[in-house]
């Protein structure tokens, strides 16, 4: 299923022994379109200090409650490496942060996260029956522990979610709207879509563009280019945010612009695995 990252905020991050905060924002892979990290406001308990929590440790989500369990301890929080959420998270912050939790590296690996599509797969402990999967797991973290020597000192290129509403959506022959919100997959945390307000250009109209169709992000000019035409997307299927989106709406807006599902993809992947 698919959820607005909006909606994820402000959602509880709930300890093995207690309540850790709420969610306040995001970290996303720029080049895998991913959600790294959730940022998370502790309050009072540990002096409001934000600290980022990672999709692995998220087990069995309670949506209706509106919260989410990580399989990690207050205490382990408390003493976990301090992270200035106001500015980017350098390699080097991540090499820290995964090692203390004991979590292999995501970028080891052809998948989304290391050698496979889901985060709770690389948390410590985690059962895996197929011998040839862990002896590709332990392979994909010996090449992630000599990258991660060669590539420290790098930008991981993580964004903040919040930071990239309102960026200027630019189609191949003029501009369209701007970034209205993000739609992540629940299980493998994988941003899907970004929904696209028109209303700028055509009044009350909102539709949803994949990543896999941008040709170029501008940071510096907040801006966002795709291969599609503004014809395209003024006739491509309305999205509507009231609703759950299903898989026939999914494969009639990837028909609609002539491109392949990306849920093909992880069935690729997943029989590889």
């Amino acid at each position: 299923m698919l959820r607005s990252l909006q909606d994820l905020e402000n959602y509880e991050i709930g300890a093995t022994d207690g309540s850790i905060g709420h969610v306040k924002d995001f970290y996303f892979d720029d080049h895998a379109w991913v959600i790294r990290y959730l940022v998370v406001e502790t309050g009072s308990w540990l002096a409001s200090r934000q600290v980022l929590i990672s999709p692995i440790s998220i087990h069995h989500p309670d949506w209706a409650k509106k919260l989410l369990p990580v399989s990690i301890t207050k205490e382990q929080v408390k003493n976990s490496p301090e992270m200035d959420t106001q500015k980017p998270v350098s390699r080097q912050n991540e090499i820290q942060y995964l090692g203390y939790y004991g979590y292999p590296y995501y970028w080891g690996g052809d998948g989304l996260w290391g050698s496979g599509m889901y985060p709770y797969s690389m948390s410590p402990g985690y059962a895996v029956s197929a011998g040839n999967r862990v002896e590709r797991e332990t392979a994909s973290s010996e090449i992630a522990t000599m990258e991660a020597a060669l590539h420290e000192g790098e930008d991981p290129n993580l964004r903040s979610c919040q930071a990239v509403v309102g960026y200027r959506i630019h189609a191949i022959d003029g501009e369209i709207g701007h970034v209205a919100g993000l739609l992540v997959d629940e299980e493998t945390w994988a941003i899907r879509y970004i929904v696209i307000d028109t209303s700028n250009w055509w009044v009350g109209h909102q539709v949803l563009i994949a990543p896999q169709w941008i040709t170029d992000v501008s940071w510096a000019d907040q801006s966002v280019s795709v291969d599609l035409t503004r014809q395209s997307v003024r006739t491509a299927p309305d999205f509507d945010s009231t609703r759950e989106l299903n898989r026939e709406e999914e494969t009639g807006l990837y028909h609609h612009h002539k491109r392949h599902g990306y849920w093909m993809d992880t069935l690729v992947l997943e029989r590889e695995i």
